[in-house]
């Protein structure tokens, strides 16, 4: 039997890894409605939606924001039901579900890169529950992010970004914070540089298409080494939705699961499933440290041992007054 630990991790990468497999994480008869379902924060697509679960209390709650993975390229908001919600619920936290433009929806409609339509989405979102916080009793000052995959990647790009409030807009959401007060993620990616990639892990072939080199019938290791090959053109782009290149002394906590991880990870050493290798976690969190911010990182053989899973770690970062 696995570790409870890794069984709560293994839940947050289902919607990414096992959804492929045709399965979900929550069996429909624990599925539980929305205070708000399909929550419009945007108009520039029907993705630009989430789901809304309020927490019972007579203070204003903490809210967790699920952000799904599946490469930028797939997954739902609905991947999330049920007992997943529930545990959060029951500890008093309230719990947001978001979809997002896709990469491929993003090059559609000329964004560039098109990543940035993924992550400027889980931004306006972040934003539009802040603005909702008196009607659905929400502490703004306690909204912290998960996700696996792409998903933690976003999650990592919010928690790390400096503020992309602007104070001076007339749109109200515009103006509020997307700052988090943590993050907790499984399997993410931590730099989309590809020469940095390959230095950590030889066979990395993750993220070209995250900068519009993806194409019918392109394999992802042909948009890698697009994207190799264009490295200086875009490097600016790089820069600025790459985690790692974000790091300031003023992030937050930040905790990193690797469960898919099989053996010790060796930097230069080709990986198993190099796309949600604990390489990537290794670095990140030498430079969160180098920086002072908390950072917690966790694979088999490498157990946290503080926090015990993800959401143990959510829930005394938010919970707590």
């Amino acid at each position: 039997m696995l570790p409870r630990a890794w069984s709560v991790a293994l839940i947050c990468l289902l919607p990414s890894v096992e959804l492929a497999r045709g399965q979900r994480p929550d069996s429909p008869s624990w599925a539980l409605e929305p205070t708000a379902a399909d929550y419009a924060y945007g108009q520039d697509s029907q993705r630009q939606r989430f789901d809304f679960w309020q927490a019972r209390s007579d203070r204003p709650t903490p809210v967790v924001l699920l952000i799904h993975g599946g490469g930028w390229k797939t997954g739902d908001k609905s991947n999330y039901r049920g007992r997943f919600v529930k545990s959060y619920l029951d500890k008093g936290i309230s719990v947001a579900a978001l979809n997002y433009r896709f990469i491929e929806q993003a090059m559609e409609q000329g964004v560039e890169p098109p990543v940035k339509a993924c992550v400027s989405d889980a931004a306006r979102a972040l934003q539009t529950i802040r603005a909702r916080a008196r009607p659905w009793n929400i502490d703004p000052q306690r909204i912290g992010a998960t996700g696996s995959s792409a998903g933690a990647c976003t999650s990592l790009w919010l928690a790390l970004h400096d503020d992309l409030a602007d104070p001076t807009s007339s749109d109200p959401v515009a103006r509020q914070s997307t700052r988090l007060a943590c993050a907790a993620v499984a399997g993410a990616q931590t730099s989309l540089d590809p020469a940095e990639l390959r230095q950590w892990i030889p066979n990395a072939i993750y993220g070209g298409h995250a900068f519009g080199f993806a194409a019918q019938g392109r394999t992802r290791p042909q948009e890698f080494d697009l994207l190799a090959e264009n490295r200086e053109r875009v490097l600016p782009w790089i820069k600025q939705y790459s985690p790692i290149e974000l790091v300031s002394a003023d992030d937050p906590p930040i905790y990193l699961e690797y469960p898919n991880q099989k053996k010790p990870p060796v930097i230069g050493q080709a990986e198993e499933d190099p796309t949600h290798s604990a390489v990537y976690g290794v670095k990140l969190a030498e430079r969160l440290k180098e920086s002072g911010v908390e950072a917690v990182l966790s694979y088999p053989g490498h157990e946290d041992q503080q926090y015990g899973s993800i959401q143990e770690f959510l829930v005394s970062k938010l919970a707590a007054e």
